[in-house]
């Protein structure tokens, strides 16, 4: 009796066990992707380094499973907007918002085995930021500037992540991303010549979601 119970939990177990990412398996993710970025500058008209805050929106990520253990992944999102500040004393609060969309496509290593509820991976790849809607509030514009624009930007980035497959095509993911993202901030300033400011944002991106698996 004891040996049949255990040939039937067997065959029940090993579906859910071959369940897991595989070679071929296509993957979808999406959940809360909240940018933080470690932001900084050459000095801006005597008022210190450009500053901006966080912001979160829809994360989705699309992957494929070359082998058992290596992936490719493309992230993508909602469009990220951030408030931007100066961190001198003569200019005070938000000066203006830029959004930004930071596609970002990544180069895999998922650690264990295909059959393991539990893949830790991680990721290395590349990061294009495309800069719109750049603009100076009413306060920015008070102060004499105008004309914002940013350079779009190319940078390398890097991800951990962990997935929990819940069943034979859903699981519960965790990741942190990393992004180099360098520009050129331009603007128009009154009674002075046009800017152009060396600007690093370099955040780090927390994504929180599910995933699913075909």
């Amino acid at each position: 009796m004891k040996k049949t119970t255990l040939v039937v939990l067997g065959a029940m177990m090993a579906p859910m066990l071959a369940s897991a990412h595989q070679e071929g398996d296509f993957l979808f993710r999406a959940g809360t992707a909240t940018v933080r970025p470690n932001a900084g500058s050459d000095d801006v008209l005597n008022q210190g380094s450009f500053n901006a805050n966080n912001n979160t929106q829809l994360g989705l990520t699309f992957g494929y499973m070359v082998t058992d253990n290596i992936g490719v992944e493309l992230l993508a999102a909602t469009p990220f907007r951030h408030k931007v500040s100066l961190n001198g004393s003569g200019v005070s609060g938000n000066i203006a918002t830029v959004e930004h969309l930071p596609p970002t496509l990544m180069a895999q290593y998922y650690f264990g085995e295909k059959q393991d509820k539990l893949r830790p991976y991680l990721g290395i790849g590349l990061n294009y930021t495309m800069f719109f809607n750049e603009k100076f509030n009413d306060y920015g514009k008070s102060v004499g500037l105008s004309n914002l624009d940013l350079k779009n930007s190319w940078g390398v980035a890097g991800q951990a992540g962990l997935d929990y497959n819940l069943d034979e095509n859903w699981m519960l993911n965790m990741s942190v991303w990393w992004m180099n993202i360098e520009t050129k901030v331009r603007f128009d300033v009154a009674g002075a010549p046009s800017q152009s400011i060396d600007t690093r944002l370099d955040p780090f991106v927390f994504m929180f979601g599910a995933g699913y698996r075909f």
